[in-house]
């Protein structure tokens, strides 16, 4: 099958394309970000890849043509300025289902995010709500996933961050008690729901994604300390200190791995649906410390750093 992946370059698609690879499959990935494109052609020289952004520049179009599926995989997922998450967020989404459609239309599996049934209010958690209306609105047959907190290969932004982070600091803080319970995700287990998608016809289905193991985050991060041997000692600080440390620091980092909004997302109290997703997609769900060891340890991925 031929099957354009866009965001190829970030977490999902850089986790996605060696799987999909492995089924024998025709793969074109096209991303905007330069560096990581860089890092996706030298690990997967065998595929296309086209470095286009998707909400203003043309020339990817064609890429579409003949393709029996593709994965709507690009986000923007934090920042500190709104225009940036509806350019890439909804701009770049109704560019490419224009596209789709002129081209006669395929099936999408459309990457959406448990935030849409969160009780958080941000730039990321709105213009997902909208991208996945008008994705499903567009008239084309989609299945929409919706993961919850990802971690795996890759992670720039979340747990990947926050290990090396980890392994660079002697105090790592932990915003109030830490007893925000989160259901991890393991991006492993993600791409092979994507690839059961792929391959079998989901049309019509949303399914929120849930990590099968609720953990409360400071356990979360106790863990991460164990499995990558950090030697960092976890503290406990007041959440309204911690919000201003971000502050500080997104005066001096215009791009951030971490803002004062997503703290806000961190300790909003969300319990997310677990359905059987194993047994709906036919996956294993790999166990949390399991997952961990291969996203941390893994001798290929665990060292190659995505930029921001």
């Amino acid at each position: 099958m031929k099957i354009v992946v866009t965001g190829a370059a970030g977490l999902v698609g850089q986790n996605l394309v060696p799987r999909l690879k492995a089924r024998g499959h025709q793969i074109v990935g096209i991303d905007k970000h330069a560096a990581n494109v860089r890092i996706l052609r030298q690990l997967h020289p065998d595929i296309t890849v086209i470095e286009a952004d998707l909400a203003s520049e043309d020339g990817w179009q064609g890429a579409l043509d003949g393709a029996d599926v593709v994965v709507v995989g690009h986000a923007q997922i934090g920042g500190l300025v709104e225009a940036e998450f509806t350019r890439n967020n909804q701009t770049a989404t109704e560019r490419l289902v224009e596209a789709i459609k002129a081209r006669g239309g395929c099936r999408l599996v459309h990457i959406s995010s448990s935030v849409v049934n969160s009780a958080a209010v941000d730039w990321y958690t709105e213009t997902k709500k909208a991208q996945e209306a008008y994705v499903l609105a567009s008239g084309l047959p989609t299945v929409v996933l919706r993961p919850t907190l990802m971690f795996g290969w890759f992670d720039r932004k979340h747990l990947g961050w926050l290990a090396r982070f980890m392994q660079k600091t002697p105090v790592f803080p932990i915003p109030g008690d830490g007893r925000y319970a989160r259901q991890p995700l393991y991006e492993g287990d993600f791409c092979d729901i994507i690839a059961a998608c792929v391959e079998r016809d989901f049309s019509g289905g949303v399914y929120n994604i849930s990590g099968q193991e609720r953990i409360d985050y400071i356990d979360l991060i106790r863990l991460i300390k164990q499995v990558t041997d950090a030697r960092s000692q976890i503290v406990t600080i007041p959440v309204a200190l911690f919000g201003l440390l971000l502050r500080t620091y997104g005066l001096v980092d215009k791009n951030p791995p971490f803002t004062a909004k997503q703290l806000k997302a961190l300790v909003t109290p969300d319990i997310f649906e677990v359905i059987d997703w194993p047994g709906i997609f036919g996956v294993r769900a790999t166990p949390l410390r399991e997952a961990m060891t291969e996203t941390f340890r893994d001798p290929r991925y665990s060292s190659i750093v995505l930029e921001f």
